[in-house]
């Protein structure tokens, strides 16, 4: 069971990788979630679904994981950075479904994940107040979920005023 625990929150070791398994995290997650939106054509909306079940199963498997550890956010916990890059990606697909110019998603998925880097490493508020005042599996996951929701916020605020 702690094998698949790892596993799972490492996202199959990724999160073992000595400089920066976050970010590599980030950027397998944009390039697996195109492959499946965009190779596959899955829906997002059964994606979306998929990463609820994983957030949930997540606070589960990162409290097992960090039990008996001294850092509650360990570095080679990745899951959360799978949750919150998948969040505004899955949003973006669900809000432009339909055809679209590769090229345009392709953009937009490397601006999803530059601002989530970004987001996820400056932790403005409330980014900053999951990471500190949760040191349980719940603020691991939390303030990478928020970090998602910011890219989120931008994007909408950006086509608000480009429309």
């Amino acid at each position: 069971m702690n094998s698949i625990i790892f596993l799972f929150v490492t996202l199959f070791g990724i999160g073992k990788i000595s400089k920066i398994p976050g970010s590599i995290a980030s950027l397998i997650t944009t390039i697996f979630l195109f492959f499946l939106l965009h190779i596959l054509g899955i829906s997002p909306n059964i994606i979306l679904f998929s990463v609820i079940i994983i957030f949930f199963l997540s606070l589960y498997a990162v409290k097992i994981f960090i039990k008996n550890l001294d850092n509650k956010d360990p570095k080679e916990i990745v899951i959360d950075e799978f949750i919150g890059q998948s969040i505004p990606i899955c949003l973006y697909e669900i809000a432009h479904e339909g055809t679209k110019e590769t090229n345009q998603v392709l953009i937009f998925y490397f601006i999803m994940f530059i601002l989530f880097r970004i987001f996820d490493i400056s932790k403005p508020y409330p980014v900053s107040y999951y990471d500190k005042n949760f040191k349980n599996s719940f603020g691991v996951i939390m303030d990478d979920v928020c970090a998602g929701l910011y890219v989120v916020a931008v994007l909408v605020l950006y086509m608000v005023v480009t429309s």
